[in-house]
């Protein structure tokens, strides 16, 4: 009787085929910095749970927001995670395909790390000039009230005390989280030390988010796709140039690479978690809520994620690079996930 129901269900959500198109098994997406905490989750919650382990894609934060709002049925996936909070208009795309109950789950805190190969030099660098080295267009005079394409191509160009040496610096994609945070995280906080370009955000939003988070294209950056391992052969390859991945990723390769301070910080577990490390950012995972009603195991999944086994001050997952939520938010996170609330767009802060 409950399998006969479950068929009907599927049918009437999704209006397809059964024995064509059902599962039984979780589909999940999205961003690489979730994926290993993601994955270590679904591995113990197919042994433990009685269900099939989630299969799990890195995608991307971006490219998995868009997988999983191209509609409802079980060719899509059932959730996504995430190194960032989900975009406005990634929720207007969402409810155009019927997407349109879903649930937020912040997991925790990753901290952006830029890091090199530990043969090479040790970098003490400043927002400001990870700005100079990486924006699209910088300041053509002192107080930055107007741009110019950006000439520099040493970092002692920047500031004598730097290396003599070229700007290489490989990271992730547009699609990613991770570079979408530290594009705002390093790059437009590097823009706002100067007064002319802190001054466009009230004069022209749009113009100013152009310039103070695009990223240059004329070598110095070097995308590197969502494989962070290539990035860390690459680093290994070329002690010169600096990586940029999330810090769980740094704990796990200290063997072979070392971190950059970034304003006097570097990236450590307790100064991550305190916000004292500047380009700190949440992670977060989505749940599309229509599957949840069919797809087995989906919330208990959820459950399992949110628990204080998983995610909490000693939680399993913080042993590996996972920076825990304070009490009340992992408290408010996990009764979301447990009724799965839905997500009220209205929460988005613009910025």
């Amino acid at each position: 009787m409950k399998k006969m129901l479950y068929i009907l269900s599927i049918t009437l959500l999704f209006g397809l085929n059964y024995n064509a198109f059902a599962r039984d098994q979780i589909k999940i997406v999205g961003s690489s910095t979730v994926y290993p905490f993601a994955t270590v989750v679904a591995e113990r919650f197919g042994k433990s749970s009685g269900f099939k382990t989630p299969v799990i894609e890195s995608t991307g934060s971006g490219g998995g927001l868009k997988l999983f709002c191209a509609g409802l049925g079980t060719e899509h996936p059932d959730i996504t995670n995430a190194s960032r909070r989900i975009k406005t208009k990634e929720v207007q795309k969402c409810s155009k395909n019927g997407v349109d109950d879903i649930t937020e789950i912040k997991v925790g805190f990753d901290g952006i790390a830029l890091a090199n190969a530990k043969s090479g030099p040790t970098l003490k660098l400043s927002l400001k000039e990870l700005y100079l080295a990486l924006a699209r267009v910088v300041p053509a005079d002192k107080e930055g009230n107007t741009v110019k394409p950006n000439p520099y191509k040493m970092w002692n160009e920047i500031n004598p005390d730097l290396p003599a040496a070229p700007i290489v610096v490989i990271g992730p994609p547009p699609t990613s989280g991770t570079r979408d945070a530290f594009n705002e995280l390093a790059i437009e906080k590097g823009c706002k030390k100067f007064p002319g370009r802190k001054a466009l955000k009230k004069e022209n939003k749009k113009l100013y988010k152009a310039e103070c988070r695009g990223i240059r294209e004329d070598g110095p950056y070097v995308e590197a796709g969502e494989n962070d391992n290539l990035i860390i052969e690459k680093l290994v390859a070329d002690p010169g140039a600096i990586g940029v991945f999330g810090y769980s990723f740094l704990d796990q390769n200290r063997d072979k690479v070392k971190p950059s301070e970034i304003d006097g910080v570097l990236p450590k577990f307790e100064d991550i978690s305190s916000g004292k490390y500047p380009v700190s950012r949440s992670l977060f995972f989505y749940v599309k809520n229509a599957h949840a009603a069919v797809i087995p195991g989906i919330k208990e999944y959820v459950r399992e994620f949110t628990a204080e086994k998983a995610i909490g001050s000693d939680g399993y997952l913080i042993s590996k690079g996972l920076i825990p939520l304070p009490n009340d938010e992992r408290m408010k996170f996990a009764k979301d996930g447990k009724k799965l609330a839905k997500f009220n767009p209205k929460e988005l802060i613009k910025k």
